[in-house]
């Protein structure tokens, strides 16, 4: 028995133009309107996923652990640790956590993994029972970071989850026997090299998590990128490769920035647009 429950996390306020890349805000605005500062409302959505007495956890979102000043900097919506509030609402704690999966280890996905900020206090890894999963070049680009994403690394981080003894790097053409062979991995380096994105088997089609590869139900759209991805040319090739391998299979996407849709079935119309059908703002022990 397997079952999947979308959890919140803390929320941010991040530039449009950013969010949506070479998109005009004429047609971004329509689907995520600005406020005065052109800031878009956005999610930092975790997948549960429980199956064989194992709690296991699709990234962590960003967390509360920013210090105030860029936590305002940042965007950062809440002072407190949102995913720790969610995990209790489902009757967990994050010891309660076997593995937990990082598509890759961007501070929104992987800032939740450490304990919210204290003054004077250095940072603190959450999840202590956790065995950690995330793409051996991911981990090596999180370690020699270009210029273009130093900043989206937290060094303390690395460290942590180095000498926890608990990090598991995974190769692109290896089964991630962890995680059992009802799971499958797809790889993406047009945001970030390296980026992991799993799917998880479901009686009604497959379900995976797209991380920023496709961060909301906007980015299904195939033109659409963000900004702060490295190859958006690149992106597009893998963003369609995976839209065309899940539409025939019934799969679905559980979406980490979109602030109100969780999950959405892959539809395609008679011109090769994609899109989304059933979606839902969240989702709660689905298992079908």
């Amino acid at each position: 028995m397997r079952t999947l429950t979308t959890l919140t996390g803390n929320s941010q306020k991040l530039d449009g133009g950013a969010m949506f890349g070479n998109a005009p805000k004429a047609l971004w605005q329509r689907w995520m309107p600005a406020d005065e500062l052109n800031r878009i409302d956005l999610g930092c959505r975790a997948l549960l996923v429980q199956e064989d007495e194992r709690n296991i956890l699709i990234e962590t979102g960003i967390g509360a652990f920013f210090s105030p000043e860029l936590k305002q900097r940042f965007g950062v919506q809440e002072d407190r640790h949102v995913l720790l509030d969610s995990l209790a609402a489902a009757g967990l704690s994050d010891a309660d956590i076997d593995i937990v999966v990082l598509t890759h280890l961007h501070f929104d996905h992987a800032g939740g993994l450490l304990a919210a900020w204290q003054a004077d206090q250095p940072p603190r890894l959450l999840f202590p029972n956790a065995q950690f999963i995330t793409g051996r070049r991911q981990w090596q680009r999180a370690c020699n970071p270009h210029a273009r994403d130093k900043a989206s690394y937290i060094p303390e981080l690395l460290d942590l989850l180095e000498n926890s003894g608990r990090l598991h790097l995974i190769d692109e053409n290896e089964q991630c026997e962890l995680l059992g062979p009802d799971w499958r991995l797809h790889w993406s380096d047009g945001h970030t090299p390296g980026q992991l994105l799993p799917e998880v088997a479901m009686p009604g089609g497959p379900v995976v998590f797209p991380g920023d590869l496709i961060p909301g139900a906007p980015w299904v759209h195939l033109p659409i990128t963000m900004g702060y991805d490295r190859f958006p040319e690149g992106l597009i090739e893998e963003k369609e490769a995976l839209l065309a391998d899940l539409y025939p299979r019934g799969g679905r996407l559980v979406f980490t920035h979109d602030p109100a849709i969780a999950i959405g079935q892959v539809n395609r119309d008679d011109k090769g647009r994609y899109s989304l059908k059933n979606t839902q703002s969240s989702v709660r022990n689905l298992a079908e």
